[in-house]
């Protein structure tokens, strides 16, 4: 186990190919895990300088080159799982980067073990 690189976040190669499109469009690019409110629980694509990253949200990690936030009270209840970012056909939330592409970010998870919770890394707030 002390071999394997656990990562918080990570994204499928659907995903990394559709931030990199965006970051060529719009430059640098950021995720924040969206808590339910106007755009469900997707996970939403914003350039960097275009979201405010609160005191009180939590780094993930990064997908992409692209940091990963969540609210820290949405990661108190997702502690426990790993996010996967993943793409499927659709439209993507209002705000959110990919809107008009015909593709929209999902979140997807997956629990991860008692071995691996004892070993993954710290996350920090803020930016």
């Amino acid at each position: 186990m002390d071999d394997i690189k656990l990562e918080r976040v990570t994204a499928t190669q659907a995903a990394l190919t559709l931030i990199e499109s965006l970051q060529a469009q719009y430059g640098p690019v950021l995720f924040h895990q969206s808590g339910g409110c106007c755009d469900g629980s997707s996970p939403m694509c914003y350039p960097l300088d275009g979201f405010v990253v609160g005191d009180r949200d939590v780094r993930l990690g990064t997908i992409g080159g692209a940091p990963v936030y969540i609210s820290e009270s949405q990661f108190a209840a997702w502690a426990h799982t790993q996010l996967i970012v993943d793409v499927v056909p659709g439209r993507g939330g209002m705000f959110s980067l990919e809107n008009g592409t015909e593709a929209r970010f999902i979140s997807r998870s997956r629990a991860f073990s008692g071995e691996e919770m004892c070993v993954l890394p710290a996350v920090r707030s803020g930016i």
